[in-house]
């Protein structure tokens, strides 16, 4: 059922991720989340001009603190109380699906260092973009066990380095298997955001996502429309091609307004993410989306100076379609704030993060990735004290 027939559900949606007493539950299963989350943020989803306390996604988990994707990161996220956290996935040449932020595997692992794979160096294309480096479809899960997961911007995130070489390139489906066991440990379900990455390049190579990851889904059960996650994609026809294959909530993910989906560019549809954004646009993500994940500066777009301008109509438009608002990212270091939140002459340094928590919340979105997802619960937990 599409969203323009379920109007309710963008929140109820929210409801279920947070654990709202008496209003968790999603679609017509019904599932109760069990556990409200430590500091009773569920008790009450709204806060400041009765707008609703944004979910926390752990964006690749905690990564500004450990190496993104692993398991340290994600259950780092986990014990600070993210409400969601995200895993993007990649295929190995045997089939299976991996969680890394791109099938290039260079700037993440130690591949480099291991001189049995110095011939497995290539140069290709991936949606018009060319790189050279070591690909997850070159290597079978076996090789890809033997490697490392390191720090992918160490120039920002020295630190991180301590954990260079501590874990491997997680399994997704360990992953879930790792979600069981700690929702069973802790009495609530643990919510996931999982991406496909680069779908139409991996299809034209015969190594299609959407069936291997909706075959894992059905497999722990997470398939269903109250299942405690939700699936994503910068492709909408991932999306709409999941949609056929599982009934979670699924979500389109958005880049800058210039900027094309690839799939889009394969078909010669000539729309831009700009299009999308429109209430055309969106009405249409609607008839096989739950939601969508915009660039923030889709939300506030940024002026010249790197300061934040007027909110859009962003918001207001998707919630008229029923879809849920999870931008991405928020990170704590000056270089990646809006310039009027940054502190001292450091890049890397911290900058006023909450104050840019709150400019993004009083807009009125549904959740927002950080890599710093015990920042962005303080925040939140301001917000709903108003």
């Amino acid at each position: 059922m599409g969203q323009e027939q379920q109007p309710g559900r963008r929140l109820v949606l929210g409801a279920a991720v947070l654990g709202a007493a008496g209003a968790a539950t999603v679609g017509t299963g019904g599932s109760a989340l069990a556990e409200e989350r430590s500091g009773g943020r569920g008790k009450d989803r709204h806060g400041g001009k009765g707008l609703p306390v944004p979910a926390v996604i752990g964006h690749r988990g905690a990564s500004g603190y450990r190496p993104e994707h692993t398991f340290g990161s994600y259950q780092l996220a986990l014990e600070m109380g993210a409400d969601v956290i995200e895993q993007d996935v990649v295929p190995t040449k045997d089939g299976h699906l991996v969680c890394r932020h791109e099938n290039d595997i260079t700037a993440t692992t130690d591949v480099a260092d291991h001189p049995e794979f110095a011939g497995r160096k290539t140069t290709k294309t991936v949606d018009g973009q060319k790189l050279t480096g070591w690909f997850t479809e070159d290597f079978t899960l076996a090789e890809l066990r033997t490697l490392r997961a390191k720090e992918r911007i160490p120039e920002n995130r020295q630190r991180n380095t301590l954990y260079d070489g501590r874990w491997e390139v997680p399994v997704f489906e360990d992953v879930l298997k790792w979600a069981q066991k700690e929702g069973k440990r802790r009495g609530r379900p643990v919510w996931l955001h999982i991406e496909t990455k680069h779908p139409t390049y991996f299809r034209k190579l015969g190594m299609e996502l959407e069936p291997r990851l909706a075959k894992l889904l059905r497999k722990y059960g997470r398939h269903r429309a109250d299942s405690p996650n939700f699936v994503q994609s910068f492709e909408p026809g991932s999306i709409r091609k999941l949609k056929t294959l599982v009934d979670c909530p699924g979500v389109c993910l958005l880049d800058a307004p210039d900027s094309q989906p690839w799939d889009f560019v394969e078909a010669g549809d000539p729309r831009t993410v700009a299009d999308l954004v429109t209430p055309e646009g969106l009405k249409w993500m609607a008839r096989f989306a739950d939601g969508i994940g915009p660039l923030v500066d889709l939300v506030i777009p940024k002026k010249d100076d790197g300061s934040l301008g007027e909110p859009t109509t962003l918001v207001r438009d998707a919630h008229a379609q029923g879809l849920i608002l999870h931008p991405y990212t928020m990170r704590n270091e000056n270089t990646f704030l809006p310039t009027e939140f940054r502190r001292g002459s450091d890049p890397n340094a911290y900058g006023d993060a909450f104050g840019a928590f709150s400019a993004y919340f009083r807009t009125g979105i549904d959740g927002i990735f950080s890599d710093n997802a015990d920042t962005a619960l303080l925040a939140a937990e301001d917000f709903r004290a108003g």
